[in-house]
């Protein structure tokens, strides 16, 4: 009598285990840090003393709290995967919004359109799945 190993609901792999890491897995990582750094840096640069230390640390905190809350693999909230979209795309906007008030408006663009690129492919990856 053989045994089955119990499987991980929603996914079909073994309970425990994860589908392996791809490439696309680590550039959408690669943009959520970046675009955490990127609130940053902005919070620190682009303010005067005082203001630059309150929205250096509260910026990134406020996008990786939203990040936790709904977007992450492990999100405390489930929701809509469009609703999913929206707050990562809000988190994406803001780092594209804080390079261009810092007036790098090319360094913003070439981010939200690899952000967006990236995201648009996971997205549709977690769809399909």
């Amino acid at each position: 009598m053989s045994q089955t190993p119990a499987t991980a609901p929603g996914n079909g792999l073994p309970a425990g285990t994860r589908r392996p890491l791809t490439a696309l897995d680590v550039l959408s990582f690669v943009c959520e840090l970046f675009a955490f750094a990127t609130l940053a840096f902005w919070g620190f640069a682009a303010w005067p003393f005082a203001w630059n230390i309150l929205f250096g640390i509260a910026a990134p905190v406020a996008a990786i709290l939203l990040w936790a809350f709904f977007v992450s693999p492990r999100a405390v909230f489930a929701i809509h995967p469009f609703a999913r979209a929206i707050v990562e795309l809000l988190v994406y906007l803001s780092a594209t919004i804080a390079w261009w008030t810092m007036g790098l408006a090319w360094v913003g663009l070439g981010y939200a359109v690899i952000a967006v690129t990236v995201g648009l492919l996971a997205g549709r990856r977690r769809l399909a799945a």
